[in-house]
């Protein structure tokens, strides 16, 4: 994540993450865009679990800090300056990032699933595409995070007509209910069967489709035994490499279980969808830090505190 200061000096301010709890801002040169690329002024960064994470840990799972890796990939801003072949966008036009470029056009490109490239560079969610959510679907979804409740208003927007979801925290099931739940359910540390039988009970049947956004072990635990026999079971959040999971429950009833990486082919029809203005995300951000500030936000994440953490990048326009 970057700001672009326009005046007698130019800054590029950045956040970088230079391995296991050091995280520092520098600034840093400001590139030229090639051909195919366009240069863009930030205006505003969301910090993701994931960059909490490289911070904490240095990595997550197979992928290693290795050297300095600026963080932010909830990016959006203004074009400055357009390579020589971008016909498309021009100075002055707004947009938003989809921070997974591909370097060789392989097989997974040339099928649609670009997400799986080997060769994509990455700068950071289709889970209700992926899990089939349609016309009165009933939904279970785990942990009310940022992805947790991006997928409930999804999926609702997509047609289902029932969403559960659960969490830890309070405050995320009351923001749940704000943006369309219509069941929460506080959990604590009992079993994961009794858990899922609390699910059934407020759907009054099992649902065909469980989103487990938390990558905890009991949560996935859960996603199986509360998924009805021949649904499917999405795993969104990244945990522990290796977990323990009721896999024969699973295998007998066949439930589905799904990966999810990433994301793949929903930018144009996330854009529509907040273009019609029949979603409504602006509930999900609860603070806003500007870039200077850009630790006390880490901070402010990692705590769990609030949903979505914001920061604002161009010091001339600190507007959502």
């Amino acid at each position: 994540m970057a700001a672009t200061k326009l005046g007698q000096t130019v800054e590029n301010l950045s956040v970088v993450v230079h391995g296991v709890g050091d995280l520092r801002l520098e600034n840093r040169p400001v590139p030229e865009p090639g051909p195919s690329e366009v240069l863009l002024r930030m205006h505003s960064v969301g910090i993701c679990g994931s960059d909490v994470h490289y911070w904490q840990h240095g990595r997550i799972g197979d992928f290693v800090v290795k050297k300095p890796m600026v963080l932010g990939h909830e990016a959006s801003g203004v074009v400055v300056k357009v390579g020589s072949s971008v016909t498309h966008l021009k100075p002055g036009d707004r947009v938003a990032i989809e921070p997974g470029v591909p370097r060789e056009n392989d097989e997974f490109c040339k099928n649609g699933r670009y997400n799986l490239s080997p060769t994509i560079f990455f700068c950071g969610i289709h889970a209700c595409r992926r899990a089939g959510v349609t016309l009165g679907s009933k939904v279970f979804i785990c942990g009310a995070g940022p992805i947790g409740l991006v997928s409930l208003i999804v999926a609702k927007m997509m047609g289902a007509s029932q969403v559960v979801i659960s969490d830890l925290s309070p405050s995320r099931l009351e923001k749940a209910k704000e943006v369309g739940a219509d069941f929460v359910l506080q959990v604590a540390k009992e079993p994961a069967q009794q858990t899922a039988q609390k699910v059934e009970e407020l759907l009054g049947c099992m649902p065909e489709i469980t989103i487990e956004c938390t990558g905890a072990e009991a949560c996935i635990q859960t996603g199986i035994y509360a998924t009805r026999s021949g649904g499917t079971l999405i795993l969104v959040g990244l945990g522990p490499a290796m977990v323990n999971v009721p896999i024969v429950n699973a295998a007998v009833r066949e439930v589905d279980i799904r990966g999810i990486f990433r994301y793949c082919n929903t930018w144009p029809m996330a854009i529509s969808m907040l273009a019609s203005k029949r979603v409504n995300v602006a509930p999900l951000v609860t603070h806003r830090f500007p870039l200077e500030k850009a630790l006390e936000a880490f901070e402010t994440t990692m705590r769990g505190e609030g949903v979505k953490v914001m920061l604002k990048c161009d010091q001339n326009d600190q507007n959502p």
